[in-house]
């Protein structure tokens, strides 16, 4: 292979060296991944200084995570690749409830809870009850659907963000549906909050002069045998930044209201008193599809 290649040649050049790649999704990423990033190089023309600012950019992302700080989560949040990515998945499961980012703190395994179990009981504010259902595209309850939750406090901060103030796990819950595919728990309503920015995405934003907040929300992650597994939020309706999320992952109807409910057989139902406020969020899951033809788990393994 010859080294003296100009800017076309040198891609063709690399695209080419993958032409032996046995796995053909593997290659086709690949391929198309040369392309584009050779593309962008010879559209911006970066000076060295320039890469090299962009090397040490990427290179202290990755020196910002931790085992709970995800900082190339939040950099692909904030640039808008992950709502991207749910976005674009979303269009081959239209029936079933809108997917958002996981964000960057699900970092951590949250503990195994009875249904109407206090998952912030180390958190301040008023407690609200969350529930709902988990049911199929086409209408049939799942029951034991497993249901992952967790969430900021009423000052905006998860319980990783504060080690020796809240526990490992407040706000945070593994809940299993019942036969009716129900499910419930009880809370505290979240802040809205900033993202972390004391690292290389922090000082994105600020170069950009963009503003870090999110809205309040819950996390959700729900996985049933023989369906796709589901990550959302329900957002706090009337938070503040529900129209300026600063990683985009707002949906319409993920948007949802947490209002009063004063009545008395409703609240010892729910082992609260009354009036109580309530979040209400049904989850609809889609069958599992059938893994294409051409892929396997290549892709994953060459990325970890």
């Amino acid at each position: 292979m010859t080294t003296d290649l100009g800017p076309e040649s040198l891609t063709a050049a690399v695209v080419g060296s993958f032409k032996n790649t046995p796995d053909q999704r593997l290659k086709a990423v690949l391929e198309s991944l040369t392309h584009h990033l050779h593309e962008f190089v010879r559209e911006v023309a970066p000076s060295i200084q320039e890469w090299e600012a962009a090397i040490d950019f990427l290179t202290a992302t990755g020196q910002k995570c931790d085992d709970v700080r995800q900082e190339f989560i939040l950099l692909s949040d904030v640039l808008g690749v992950s709502m991207l990515v749910e976005t674009i998945n979303d269009e081959e499961t239209p029936d079933a409830t809108d997917s958002t980012v996981l964000g960057p703190f699900h970092m951590v395994q949250s503990p195994e809870r009875v249904l109407g179990e206090n998952i912030s009981a180390e958190s301040e504010g008023d407690v609200c009850v969350v529930r709902g259902s988990i049911t199929s595209v086409t209408g049939e309850p799942v029951p034991g659907a497993r249901i992952d939750v967790w969430q900021a406090n009423t000052k905006g901060f998860y319980d990783v963000q504060q080690p020796g103030i809240q526990t490992i796990g407040n706000g945070r819950g593994l809940f299993t549906a019942d036969e009716h595919g129900e499910f419930y728990f009880r809370s505290v309503i979240p802040s809205y909050y900033p993202i972390p920015t004391d690292g290389p995405v922090g000082d994105l934003l600020r170069a950009t002069e963009r503003r870090p907040y999110r809205p309040a929300h819950i996390h959700f992650n729900v996985a049933a045998p023989d369906y796709m597994k589901l990550t959302t939020h329900i957002f706090v309706g009337g938070s503040e930044y529900i129209d300026s999320d600063a990683v985009f992952a707002v949906k319409e109807s993920l948007i949802k209201p947490f209002t009063t409910n004063a009545d008395p057989e409703a609240a010892a139902a729910l082992g609260v008193a009354a009036p109580f406020v309530e979040g209400v969020i049904d989850i609809v899951l889609h069958p599992e599809a059938r893994p294409h033809e051409d892929s396997n788990e290549t892709v994953k393994e060459i990325v970890r």
